[in-house]
């Protein structure tokens, strides 16, 4: 793979522009109003496989949106990588505290990003990820120097659950079948300390709504006389943590996996400074579950997070309103053990059961996934640790995400192949954020490292 930085360096403005047309395209899956721009997005992905050389670049029809799959098999004797990714992005509100219109991709140089880093949404979560692997493939199969077997499934429901995809996988294992899969859609924890994501939590995503009268009711005719949704709901969402930081449903920690102490002195190992922590998000002080690190915390503990709220009067100046209904949206990550089925009727329950009979509960589970934890005793891992050495001059950390991908459990049970995760962004690139982004750096070593772990791991698989 030596040509691969010379090939880069000629085709950087190239690589660069090609993402921000990629970035440019609001493919918003949990907006009915982008359905046309999340096609677009699936046209833009299947152009660029066929022009980066796979011979066989397929637009799959699923009951949502579509999976494009791609393949370059030079010889089936050979191991297979199958190279997950996907191509739709998060909604980018609040649109009022970006510096820059999410979809209209600009460069800027950043104390973290001082070659430049690209702000739009999608530009680290996925599409700058998952177009690191188009580009490599290009390389390697312009140059002659793909080792072994390709293939792409790259989908557009990923930050809505991947309903599709849970559909298509069993539907099409043989033409899915690999040795090991590959996914950047994760992190790595500084630009000169490379890792190497091995855990990630499970997911499960509900919405409650408390009803109270049947009508919004003026606040001073009948206030103090009928219950308040927003009250009671605030309520009942405040007692779902005890002083500890500890999540009170009953039944929620029965299979949460307990790390030994010597694995959290490993964990602890990473480098990690609390102050700049704290400095980079402009707070004073931590928070969180008693008895653990902040990176145990965001890792290897389950949560549980309100993730909007609303009800009443919301607009311009006051209106003295008792809101009929109030609604809110939670998420729990999950460790592994955790059935996040389970856990959904875990929290239905409880969140039932705590209701005054003044008001109504209607709990609607939205999707969820299991937690996932890959070896790093198996070639796949050995051969991402060897190619970041490579190109990073550095043996990478071995580190568990609090983040969720919840198709990496369902490819284990339903292809039977274990999934290695090289990530290249930063906790700073502010994904699920405003402003969020991607080095240039970044991109451009993503491309660099991967040819080495298709190399290496042929080698390691004879």
């Amino acid at each position: 793979m030596k040509n691969v930085t010379s090939y880069i360096k000629t085709h950087k403005n190239r690589f660069i522009n090609e993402l921000i047309e990629l970035l440019k395209i609001p493919s918003v899956s949990a907006d009915s109003a982008h359905n046309q721009d999340v096609l677009n997005t699936a046209d833009f992905v299947k152009r660029s496989l066929e022009k980066a050389g796979c011979d066989k670049v397929e637009l799959c029809e699923t009951p949502g949106y579509p999976i494009i799959y791609a393949e370059k098999i030079i010889d089936k004797n050979l191991p297979t990588v199958l190279v997950y990714g996907h191509y739709d992005v998060q909604p980018a509100d609040p649109i009022n505290l970006w510096d820059s219109p999410p979809f209209e991709p600009v460069i800027k140089k950043t104390d973290t990003h001082p070659e430049g880093a690209i702000f739009a949404r999608g530009a680290c979560d996925d599409k700058g990820q998952m177009y690191m692997h188009v580009k490599a493939i290009e390389f390697m199969i312009s140059s002659g120097e793909l080792p072994c077997n390709v293939k792409f499934m790259i989908e557009g429901e990923e930050e809505v659950g991947s309903e599709s995809l849970s559909w298509f996988v069993p539907r099409n294992k043989e033409k899915l079948a690999n040795d090991i899969i590959l996914i950047s859609d994760t992190g790595m924890i500084a630009n000169d300390i490379p890792s190497i994501t091995t855990g990630l939590r499970g997911l499960s995503y509900v919405e409650v709504e408390v009803t109270g009268p049947n009508r919004d009711l003026h606040s001073g005719l009948y206030g103090g006389a009928v219950a308040n949704p927003i009250n009671i709901l605030t309520k009942m969402i405040a007692s779902l943590h005890d002083e500890n930081n500890h999540i009170t449903i009953p039944g929620f920690y029965d299979n949460v996996e307990e790390l030994s102490s010597d694995e959290r002195a490993e964990m602890a190992k990473a480098p990690f400074s609390i102050e700049n922590y704290k400095k980079a998000l402009q707070i004073e002080e931590l928070y969180g579950e008693k008895g653990y690190s902040t990176n145990e915390r965001n890792s290897i503990r389950p949560t549980l997070d309100v993730n909007g709220i609303w009800g009443g009067y919301m607009g311009e100046g006051a209106k003295t309103v008792i809101a009929s209904k109030a609604s809110a949206k939670i998420s729990m990550r999950l460790v592994p053990n955790q059935e996040w089925r389970e856990i959904t009727q875990l929290f239905k329950n409880h969140f039932e059961n705590i209701a005054p009979k003044s008001v109504s509960v209607k709990v609607t589970p939205h999707h969820g996934g299991q937690g996932y934890v890959t070896p790093i005793d198996n070639i796949g891992y050995k051969a991402a640790s060897k190619a970041y050495e490579t190109t990073f001059g550095k043996i990478p950390i071995p580190q568990r995400s609090g983040g969720s991908i919840p198709i990496v459990a369902l490819f284990e049970k339903e292809l039977n192949s274990k999934t290695i995760l090289m990530g290249f962004g930063l906790d700073s690139d502010a994904i699920h954020s405003p402003n969020e982004h991607f080095g240039i750096w970044n991109y451009l070593k993503g491309i660099e490292t991967i040819p080495h772990f298709y190399k290496n791991y042929t080698e390691l698989f004879k």
